[in-house]
């Protein structure tokens, strides 16, 4: 059976489940999820055991560090799947809400309902938690999700995807509500981009490159998340004893992750007073820092090591314990160099001045803006959204974490009493 096939196969198995999603009720689609959540920590070993695989494959072929951490698992993450599930379970439902309602001059009674979309495909790298984070959002929406993860996650996502079919069947929503696309080859990512009419939506999720390829090669509709070059822009009215913790949260908390702060700019007037001791803290955290001309004399005025950064260096999502480094002349000038190099995702900007936070935000193109907070809080969960499907950094349907909400669409429903046009 060839690629096309098989998609046009799952598609329709998932068309046909998707009658059983929409029938079953909040409380059915909730208690589905939790059973989810109890299955995968009562689980935990099957999982790890396949995510072992992954790991030794990944050992083998020489991956980088950055890209292992977030192929990993470990209790710890498992359970914050399951908790992950169980906070998207406890959400408020996203379906049946009346978006618009209003009485026409006819009598006619017009309302815009929220409804799923039907048959959405992920395709994703190397991250796991994705299978379940994206599978909770998409069932608790009434979508059936088509995942198609990266063969280094292959074990690992088969183990997950089977437990959560496991608990479907117990319930009376088809268990071909969620599968598994076979990852051997690049040609089920190409069928599944291809299947327009069969499959709803397309959502990538993973690096600049594989989210360009989606976006490029897709005839199906796509929501295109995007990748993170972030900012901390430390203002000339910043409290400094805030600005060091703020970056190096925003830096080293979990650097392989897209709202992790790729870039550190610092105002020319408290250049002298702060770099010092946030390049310091920088490099006691191991964190390889490329460096403009004005910093690195600071820096070496302070015996401490930088490297001078390049221009491509400053449009680089590192995924790894690397920073650039750059004083900028103003809030304007910090502005004009993220509208350069940014990826509108998140910045920040530590201040105590509000008009300079208000001006920052204006100037800020992005989706989520920090003021005085880590870029690390662009998070669904963190904003209280349970799990999240991906950050999306474009303007048409969703910005910003996609959570429920973000995987409806809407219909009109247009009530009369024998009116005709």
């Amino acid at each position: 059976m060839d690629a096309t096939q098989i998609i046009s196969q799952a598609a329709e198995r998932a068309r046909l489940a998707n009658r059983t999603l929409v029938a079953a009720t909040n409380d059915q689609r909730s208690a589905a999820l939790h059973k989810i959540a109890t299955e995968l920590t009562r689980q935990s070993d099957r999982i790890l055991a396949a995510n072992a695989e992954d790991m030794k494959r990944a050992d083998e072929s020489g991956m980088a560090e950055s890209m292992k951490d977030r192929l990993l698992l470990t209790s710890k993450r498992i359970e914050g799947m399951a908790d992950g599930a169980r906070q998207v379970a406890d959400l408020p439902d996203p379906l049946g809400r009346t978006i618009n309602a209003r009485k026409l001059p006819n009598g006619l009674e017009l309302t815009q309902k929220s409804v799923p979309f039907g048959v959405v495909g992920m395709v994703y790298e190397a991250r796991p938690n994705v299978t379940v984070d994206a599978a909770a959002i998409l069932l608790k929406s009434g979508n059936c999700a088509l995942l198609r993860g990266s063969s280094s996650a292959s074990s690992s996502n088969k183990v997950l995807v089977a437990i959560m079919r496991e608990v479907l069947a117990t319930t009376s929503i088809s268990e071909d509500a969620i599968q598994c696309i076979p990852d051997e080859d690049r040609s089920t990512v190409t069928a599944l981009l291809h299947a327009r009419g069969e499959v709803d939506l397309v959502i990538p999720r993973g690096s600049a490159s594989l989210i360009r390829m989606v976006v490029d090669e897709a005839t199906v509709p796509t929501i295109e998340t995007g990748a993170g070059v972030c900012h901390v822009y430390v203002d000339d009215a910043a409290d400094l004893a805030k600005a060091l913790p703020i970056l190096i949260n925003s830096k080293t908390d979990r650097p392989s992750v897209c709202n992790a702060a790729e870039t550190l700019l610092v105002h020319q007037s408290v250049a002298e007073k702060f770099l010092p001791t946030a390049l310091e803290a920088l490099r006691s955290h191991k964190v390889i820092i490329h460096a403009d001309v004005a910093t690195q004399k600071i820096a070496q005025a302070n015996g401490i090591a930088v490297d001078l950064a390049n221009e491509e260096n400053w449009s680089t999502e590192y995924n790894a314990l690397e920073i650039n480094v750059a004083i900028v002349k103003d809030l304007v000038a910090a502005s004009d160099h993220i509208q350069r190099y940014g990826t509108k995702h998140t910045e920040a900007i530590v201040t105590e001045n509000d008009e300079h936070a208000s001006a920052f935000i204006a100037l800020s193109d992005c989706a989520a803006v920090m003021v005085n907070a880590s870029t690390r809080f662009t998070d669904g969960e963190q904003m209280g959204f349970g799990a999240e499907i991906g950050i999306s950094n474009q303007k048409l349907h969703a910005r910003g974490p996609m959570g429920l909400e973000q995987m409806t669409t809407t219909t009109w429903i247009v009530r009369g009493n024998g009116q005709i046009r």
